[in-house]
């Protein structure tokens, strides 16, 4: 059967009965339906955070497709229940812009997958709504304010930097010209719109300890600056409060199940190549503050969301995870290899041989950070034996653990061997997190750290424009903010054509982009963008729904 045939077969059980696995008082419960609900912030205990597990899940650079890190996250949350140890997976939200464009669904595989499918896909509890009203909101108050004669604070329409976001892509809106129709419409200017996933609004969501930290971070949003070139933040336009009003309900995360019935929250969506792509810090604490285990997961490979996780959110949030799971496949390792990316089904020995170069590297990241990494080989059907043994005959010539996953096909049971080396890790206690830099270190310094450490590069070369920015974030006083690197997934280079493990390199750094209310830099290398564009056949045009309102085509 495919996901969506397990999923719509599969009998859930009510939310209640999953919020007892918990302790959670079903008074506590703010009930979607029968299977959803948030959870209030103040089942956060910090004790029992500190005297929580953590696991992050992160991978080997991707292939277009992905290579399975959430279907992983959910069958070792299955696999670790299975040996005794309580756990939750606690995970992010899809965003609609992938489910209609190349990925499709987001909520895992087989036999390990979050459900309900279809809700958690599309409009779920809407909180990626009210992140898009929120941001929009602080737009309009924007423009308003630009075309007011008597309460203008005096910004200079050429120095705003704040975007319109949606929830989709669509990259005809990148670029537009807002306020064409006469005075009336406002004042004409260049703007565009980023994907809600890439809003700074998702990334403060995501940082957030609790409302007040929520509203002050919003109201740390840097506009941009006024015609005497003092700075403009939302605060200064009374903005704040009712964007955190917006997001009252969004800020709580949200509880649903797996296909084993193992607790799951799921909350917040940052993408990992244009923001920091982790979960929301609430959602993590959480899951640490009601249960023993918490297996989490991080965008694309670990260059990229590990970095951010660990260099970010965990000094942010004061968090430290103590095992780190890399995924690896065969038809990642191919294309890495060299073999095109039609022919990864077909058996090739040599370029999984190739392309493990790409593996050991995220492992040598990882390590990087002071922590031990368990390998998991995602299986899939196509591999042959010979080329799974390939991956563990390396790994066990580096003195890494490693083990086969058949979460797919077996949910919990098929992880039990990447949960044996999790468990035998933290027991172990060897990993002792450090983070890559320190805050209070030059912007330069930190970017050049990252580009040599984590992606290989010999240099850094800043484009104008970023020199441009570099003086005026000095001038802000931003420069103890960490760096949210934004930075093509294909590749460790900036260069999405470079695959495998790739050196001498320059990353290129185009401009650097301000998230004070987040609390990060961010610096754009190469052709990122952050409104993706459909593919020439978009999922969307395979998602269909009868007359009983059953949906297909979400996988």
């Amino acid at each position: 059967m495919t996901d969506a045939d397990i999923a719509m077969n599969h009998q859930l059980v009510h939310i209640q009965e999953i919020a007892d696995k918990l302790n959670i008082d079903p008074k506590e419960l703010e009930l979607y339906g029968k299977y959803k609900a948030k959870l209030p912030l103040h089942l956060i205990d910090e004790k029992k955070v500190k005297a929580s597990k953590l696991v992050l899940v992160t991978a080997i650079s991707p292939t277009p497709a992905g290579e399975g890190k959430t279907t992983m996250t959910i069958g070792l949350a299955q696999a670790m229940n299975k040996l005794g140890h309580q756990t939750t997976a606690v995970l992010r939200e899809p965003s609609l812009g992938p489910v209609f464009g190349i990925k499709g669904g987001a909520t895992g595989g087989g036999y390990s997958q979050v459900l309900p499918m279809e809700d958690i896909n599309l409009h779920f509890t809407g909180d990626f709504s009210a992140i898009e009203k929120a941001n929009n909101l602080l737009a309009a108050l924007i423009d308003n304010n630009i075309q007011s004669k008597t309460a203008s604070i005096g910004i200079d329409p050429r120095t705003v930097t704040w975007k319109r976001v949606m929830d989709m892509n669509d990259r005809s809106l990148r670029n537009i010209i807002i306020g064409l129709g006469g005075t009336g419409s406002g004042i004409p200017r260049e703007t565009g719109f980023d994907i809600t996933a890439a809003s700074e609004i998702m990334a403060i969501l995501c940082l957030s300890k609790d409302f007040s930290d929520l509203k002050t971070r919003l109201g740390n949003i840097f506009v941009g600056f006024k015609r005497d070139r003092t700075p403009v933040y939302a605060k200064d336009l009374d903005a704040h409060g009712a964007m955190t009003a917006l997001l009252k309900d969004a800020i709580k995360p949200n509880l649903v199940q797996t296909m084993e019935a193992t607790p799951a929250i799921i909350h917040g969506g940052p993408f990992a190549n244009i923001a920091q792509g982790t979960n929301s810090v609430i959602a993590t604490k959480m899951g640490m503050s009601l249960t023993d285990y918490v297996i989490t997961e991080a965008g694309f490979g670990a260059d990229l969301g590990a970095e951010k996780f660990l260099d970010i959110k965990c000094v942010s949030a004061g968090l430290a995870p103590q095992a780190v799971v890399v995924v690896a496949t065969i038809r990642a390792l191919k294309y890495h290899g060299g073999a095109d990316l039609k022919e990864l089904k077909t058996p090739n020995v040599s370029a999984v041989q190739e392309g493990l170069v790409n593996m050991e590297k995220h492992l040598e990241n990882v390590q990087e950070f002071g922590l031990e990494p368990v390998v998991a080989i995602n299986r899939f059907v196509s591999d042959t034996d010979e080329e799974v043994q390939v991956i563990i005959d390396r790994c066990n010539a580096l003195g890494y653990r490693v083990s086969i996953s058949n979460a797919w096909e077996k949910g919990g049971e098929g992880s039990l061997g990447i949960a044996k080396h999790v468990a035998e890790v933290i027991e172990g206690g060897k990993s002792t997190f450090k983070p890559l830099y320190d805050w209070n270190s030059s912007v330069e310094d930190k970017i050049h750290t990252i580009a040599t450490k984590v992606y290989g590069a010999a240099e850094v070369d800043y484009a104008a424009q970023a020199k441009t920015d570099l003086r005026k974030i000095k001038k802000l006083g931003l420069e103890n903010l960490p760096v949210c690197m934004a930075k093509t997934q294909k590749s460790f280079s900036d260069n999405p054509k470079l695959l495998g493990r790739p050196t001498g390199f320059t990353i290129t750094v185009r401009e650097i982009e301000i998230a004070a209310g987040a609390g990060f830099l961010i610096p754009i290398t190469g052709k990122m963008m952050r409104m993706p564009g459909l593919p020439s056949v978009p999922a969307a045009n395979h998602i269909d729904i009868d007359t009983e309102g059953n949906i297909t085509g979400l996988f």
